[in-house]
């Protein structure tokens, strides 16, 4: 199939639960990899009556059919792809194109599960995201491609993270490594080293990203998340629960690795207060520490399995480039800064790239649509793990 050149909106919506992205990209055959346009972004916030049902469905517990029904499931399951499709036709109000062709959405994850494990008689991993897409392709008009993350598990891999194709596509270069540092609800790493090709590519998951701040911020000041870190910048790491967290046999796992709410949601978030509360009364202590956490686990994870690999010639620097909700949070990007630097790491945002912080994850699902579209791979077997590439996803006419 020849490939064509077409307008693609890609959907997000993260581990942190806090809403949508719409990412609108141009995509057009290149020789070896795409070439994207960026267009437009925009990010739309869940209604609070929603986002109360997404936490609840996220943080059910996996041992029992308690916490949620399937009714539940299945309205969740309608009303996201409402929600995925609203959020695409307000895009399109504000940034008009002359034809959207394709959609890539990438579901709301209530359930990775990256490893085998027994369940009524079998051994097998799984994963669900949520957001029906006939809903989005019924409204909209448009194909939809959705569910992306089984074809890669079924292949050996962990069906994440996904994001490497882009990172490969838009920041590959020749004569510079490049770190490509998403920080979102988890957080994750795709390392390219100068005149790299896609399969010397490393990227996993560090760890927690905003989904333990966020959980402190709520709980302790009733705010959504610690805008710009300014909380957590009144506070100070608490050195012996960091120590403690830091243990945590997540952090001890070589890549390919994927962690999710499974390993740092809801129950997580509750032992790391319970501790920072043992040792301090000031609550901006609890919100420093787990801004210390996030920060130290993904310069820990850069030192441990990526700076020795990246080819940088002696007194050169790298790019170290965050993108996602982090990188709009001050306190971080300074505790970022102070452990990365050192490693000859230059920070910057995906934004002084040309491709705004908070779209990154979206523009990656509209490329991912695309190679689906044309009967392309999507995945990296480097990043996820897999015996091979293979082509994700389920498309949804309309």
């Amino acid at each position: 199939m020849s490939a064509k050149t077409m307008t693609v909106a890609g959907i997000m919506s993260g581990t942190s639960a806090d809403g949508i992205d719409v990412a609108m990209v141009r995509i057009a055959a290149g020789k070896a990899t795409p070439r994207l346009t960026f267009l437009s972004h925009e990010g739309f916030a869940f209604p609070a009556a929603l986002r109360r049902k997404v936490l609840a469905a996220m943080n059910a517990s996996a041992d029992s059919t308690a916490g949620t029904s399937t009714a539940e499931l299945a309205r969740l399951n309608w009303r996201l792809g409402l929600a995925y499709a609203e959020a695409v036709r307000e895009t399109l109000k504000r940034h008009p194109v002359m034809k959207l062709d394709l959609i890539g959405c990438h579901g709301q994850t209530l359930y990775h599960q990256p490893r085998a494990a027994m369940y009524a008689g079998r051994s097998f991993a799984c994963t669900w995201q949520a957001g029906e897409a006939q809903v989005i392709s019924a409204t909209l008009g448009v194909p939809v491609v959705s569910n992306f993350r089984p074809a890669d598990m079924l292949a050996g891999g962990q069906g994440a993270p996904l994001v490497p194709l882009l990172d490969y596509a838009l920041f590959a270069s020749q004569t510079r490594g490049r770190v490509l540092q998403n920080i979102g609800g988890i957080a994750n790493l795709t390392a390219i080293p100068a005149d790299a090709a896609p399969n010397q590519l490393i990227a996993f998951d560090t760890g927690p990203g905003n989904m333990v701040i966020d959980a402190l911020a709520q709980q302790l000041f009733g705010k959504p998340f610690d805008r710009n870190g300014s909380i957590a910048a009144q506070g100070a790491v608490l050195t012996p629960v960091l120590a403690t967290a830091l243990r945590n046999p997540y952090f001890q796992l070589k890549p390919p690795r994927t962690a999710g709410r499974e390993q740092f949601g809801r129950e997580y978030a509750a032992k790391f207060l319970a501790a920072c509360q043992r040792h301090s009364n000031k609550s901006e202590d609890a919100l420093a520490t787990a801004t210390a956490l996030t920060a130290e686990t993904i310069a820990e994870s850069y030192k441990r399995f990526v700076h020795q690999k990246m080819k940088r010639k002696k007194n050169t620097r790298l790019d170290y480039i965050v993108s996602g909700g982090g990188a709009r949070n001050h306190t971080l990007m300074a505790m970022l800064a102070q452990r990365l630097e050192p490693l000859g790491c230059e920070l910057a945002s995906s934004g002084e790239f040309g491709l705004p912080a908070e779209a990154k994850e979206a523009a990656a699902f509209a490329l991912l649509a695309w190679q689906t579209w044309h009967h392309r791979p999507g995945n990296v077997p480097a990043a996820t793990g897999a015996a091979r590439p293979v082509i994700l996803g389920q498309v949804t006419y309309a």
